[in-house]
């Protein structure tokens, strides 16, 4: 007898939206294990290598319980995980809206496309810019997203022109953040970010991380 299929996921948590085109709303997050790149400023290694192994039944039974029509696949990165592909459409049969977080550095190809899909660019500062899949953006509609991650004023110029470069702008909505500043991480001064961003006349969104503003001392699970 064949087995079903499994994920390895790291946590299952109810919380707000922080950081999307849909920040402020309630979401359940099914955060997967793994992921091959190792950003400077990674807030999630914990979900390296910590996760338990769930049946796909066994996800969707847990995002049910959450009562929550907004459903968003992170990690980690997901899509290292095969089985994330089938998850995601089975989410999609059910739920309003399933959103799909993903490092860019992976193949968004075959994700269903009733899915948002958030990729992010890797900007120098991170470390693993030179993974960034660059036939993703061939593959993008309005319905997705993009996110730069900036560290300082060189990623910004960085990721303005590959924002021009790519003519992002005419694909999908596209967000700039500013890295976190924590312990070890020096972090960009939104407010400055934001001042840059109106100097260029950038029609971006910019991202503040609502979730780290709302619980700031959580490590996890928000």
């Amino acid at each position: 007898m064949n087995e079903p299929p499994r994920l390895r996921v790291n946590e299952i948590f109810l919380s707000i939206q922080g950081e999307s085109a849909r920040v402020g709303r309630p979401c359940v997050f099914v955060r997967l294990t793994g992921c091959r790149l190792r950003c400077t400023y990674c807030d999630t290694a914990y979900a390296f290598d910590e996760g338990d192994w769930m049946t796909l039944d066994e996800i969707i039974e847990r995002v049910r319980a959450c009562d929550c029509p907004l459903v968003e696949i992170t990690g980690g990165e997901p899509l290292i995980q095969p089985n994330a592909r089938p998850l995601m459409r089975r989410l999609c049969e059910e739920f309003e809206t399933v959103l799909l977080e993903t490092s860019g550095a992976e193949s968004i190809a075959g994700v269903d496309p009733r899915v948002a899909r958030i990729v992010d660019i890797k900007c120098p500062s991170s470390g693993e810019s030179e993974q960034n899949d660059w036939h993703n953006i061939d593959l993008l509609t309005p319905n997705d997203e993009l996110k730069f991650v900036v560290g300082d004023r060189a990623d910004y110029d960085w990721a303005r022109e590959i924002i021009r470069k790519y003519a992002m702008l005419e694909r999908c909505p596209i967000t700039i953040s500013p890295v976190a500043a924590r312990p070890g991480v020096a972090g960009q001064d939104p407010t400055q970010l934001a001042e840059w961003i109106l100097e260029d006349r950038l029609n971006v969104r910019l991202g503040l991380q609502l979730h780290k503003i709302l619980w700031p001392d959580a490590t996890r699970g928000k």
